[in-house]
């Protein structure tokens, strides 16, 4: 029998893969305007996953668009990497720890909004939050913040999904189908007004950290999209929607192609203020993925995207299940690892059982909290488990965890009191 054919984009983006090289270069920018004083950032360039160790490096990088206030916005920035990384297993190697890494951001996000939901504020904010490893990139993102990628040959992709009702049917009917209701604003005379929110509380949006104070359909579970670049490098433009209700993602990249970072994320800005002035904070960083053997990121004219990429790397919807399936696109400059954008925290989780062997007690998979099996389910026990289904499957969830899942299904309420 012949062998199967193997695509031409498939076998050039094999050679670029195999091609040894070493970790690039990560290089930065930031830049923002305020006009309500509610966008936080996060910058850390040098994390590392074995501490002491810097061969283990990695880099976050991540933007908070609060509203409502800012506590959920510095809340988040100061607590979710942490909750994150406690959700990785220890002593696992580069590879075992960006496969947890997907998992982990899920664990990490809704263990935050617990957190937070428990000081009984009524804010909330968007997230959008990347970690780069070598040149593999994970984002992870709730809300309308956004995350695009930059390649050579000028594909401008996008990393995330934007959670506004208005523009998201799926979200829309997760929302009603959870016991919200989706309207726009009626003002005297019975005329709508606005874009279409939720309610109770009148969020635009369908999924953030905090809002203590609107209904559980409001979820922190993140849109994850994890991707490898080759050894050409790329640039991420990290922004909130004061960027993008004012720029596409092609005029964001066009407005900075070829300059550095740091300039990089002032022009993004000037160019979205002067499209559209200063209507809400602006906050902008730019990420350049370098080779080590180069000083900046090389500038490339701009193309098309013709067929063939759009097939191999088209938008996905936010609901896509592809876990395994690796695609390419721009004839091998991006291979996709990872993408998952259920509402559904018990697909987000897996079925594995995290146990102590020393004490017998089976780790939380959100907040990562030892308890004996009695005092804990796993997210198909109880009366609401499908009947295909086996209720001692896992993942395991502690008592607490297990109402936030239930609650945000819609099957009951787990927000704690807020006093006027």
């Amino acid at each position: 029998m012949k062998p199967p054919l193997v695509p031409l984009a498939t076998l050039l983006g094999r050679e670029l893969r195999n091609v040894k090289v070493e970790k690039p270069f990560v290089k930065f920018g930031q830049a923002a305007l305020a006009k309500k004083g509610e966008d936080y950032f996060l910058i850390k360039p040098d994390c590392e996953r074995v501490p002491g160790n810097p061969e283990t490096s990695f880099s976050v990088f991540a933007i908070f668009d609060g509203h409502n206030g800012i506590s959920a916005a510095i809340f988040a920035k100061e607590n979710l990497l942490g909750n994150v990384l406690s959700a990785i297993p220890q002593g696992i190697n580069r590879e075992e720890w960006l496969q947890a890494l997907p998992r982990a951001l899920v664990a990490g996000f809704v263990k935050t909004d617990i957190e937070f939901q428990q000081k009984g504020e009524t804010s909330g904010t968007t997230v959008t939050f990347v970690v780069i490893d070598g040149w593999t990139v994970t984002v992870a993102s709730v809300g309308d913040s956004r995350c695009i990628l930059d390649t050579q040959g000028g594909v401008v992709s996008l990393l995330t999904v934007d959670h506004r009702l208005e523009e998201n049917a799926e979200e829309r009917e997760r929302v009603t189908a959870s016991g919200g209701e989706v309207g726009r604003l009626n003002v005297f005379g019975g005329n709508e007004v606005g874009p279409l929110r939720c309610w109770p509380g009148g969020l635009c949006l369908s999924r953030s950290i905090g809002d203590t104070d609107v209904g559980e359909f409001i979820v922190p579970i993140p849109h994850v999209k994890q991707v490898k670049l080759s050894n050409s490098g790329g640039r991420l433009i990290i922004a909130s929607d004061g960027i993008w209700d004012a720029l596409s993602s092609d005029m964001a990249a066009n407005s900075c192609r070829g300059l550095p970072a740091e300039l990089a994320a002032k022009l993004v800005v000037k160019e979205a203020l002067r499209s559209r002035g200063l209507k809400d904070d602006t906050t902008c960083l730019v990420v350049d993925i370098i080779p080590s053997d180069q000083p900046v990121l090389p500038s490339t004219p701009m193309k098309k995207q013709n067929a063939l990429s759009s097939f191999l790397f088209g938008k996905r919807t936010q609901t896509s299940t592809n876990k395994t399936t690796n695609k390419l696109s721009a004839v091998g400059v991006v291979e996709e690892l990872f993408e998952e954008g259920s509402a559904m925290l018990a697909e987000r989780l897996g079925k594995d059982f995290p146990m102590n062997t020393n004490s017998g007690l089976f780790k939380c998979a959100v907040c990562q909290v030892d308890q004996p099996p009695a005092e804990g389910l796993t997210v198909n026990s109880g009366p609401f488990f499908s009947p295909a289904s086996k209720p001692w499957e896992g993942p395991f969830l502690c008592t607490n965890c297990r109402k936030k899942k239930d609650a945000m299904e819609g099957k009951r309420s787990s927000r704690p009191t807020v006093l006027a």
